[in-house]
């Protein structure tokens, strides 16, 4: 099975173009979902996490307030790292058993949709990485609109995360989404095709 991993900066549209492999006939690993899942209350990275910062980042019904925990972390790079080394090694085991899950079932393409696929050491699960890039000033843009940010937690955001000329380097593909939809729909089209004929022709 081929395993395309599948990043982008906050905002840059990745989830659009996940959705569109979907469609193509991908299976999805969806890392975040993978990583709210393990986070469910009184799980073990649900208590680390609780005794790590305390049962202030809980709501009521004790699941996670992802909006308190936010505040916490991403104006601390330390505190951010603690939260990372608690749940990035149960999404990646949990995603590398989602892939041999597809495999055995007959699978031939999945996308690890990650947004710190690099960052988390999960592109070693990947054959190719697929990076989906849009200007920062776009990618602040959107967040301010869709999450109701203000500029400098957009900022903060951002900052917390690889800069995308860094994430570049490590890309095998690059997908412009700073275009239309449809415009993006044409480039994931002609990547799909390429890539189903490159594992035709054995030629990765």
């Amino acid at each position: 099975m081929f395993v395309i991993g599948l990043t982008g900066g906050i905002a840059s549209g990745k989830s659009t173009v996940s959705n569109m492999l979907r469609d193509f006939g991908a299976a999805i690993i969806d890392a975040d979902r993978v990583a709210k899942d393990l986070q469910e209350p009184h799980t073990l990275v649900w208590q680390a996490i609780v005794d790590s910062f305390g049962r202030e980042i809980l709501e009521e019904d004790e699941t996670l307030d992802r909006k308190a925990l936010g505040q916490v972390v991403f104006n601390n790079p330390e505190a951010l790292q603690k939260l990372n080394g608690i749940v990035h090694p149960g999404v990646t085991q949990r995603a590398y058993e989602l892939m041999r899950e597809f495999e055995r079932a007959g699978g031939k393409v999945a996308v690890l949709d990650a947004p710190l696929l690099i960052e988390a050491n999960m592109a070693s699960l990947a054959d190719e990485i697929w990076l989906v890039a849009v200007p920062e000033e776009v990618q602040i843009t959107r967040l301010m609109a869709r999450n109701g940010f203000t500029r400098g937690e957009a900022l903060a955001r951002l900052r917390s995360q690889m800069p995308l000329k860094e994430k570049r380097s490590y890309a095998d593909i690059i997908i412009d989404n700073s275009g239309s939809l449809e415009e993006t729909r044409q480039q994931v089209g002609i990547l799909w095709k390429d890539l189903l004929h490159r594992i035709t022709m054995g030629d990765r």
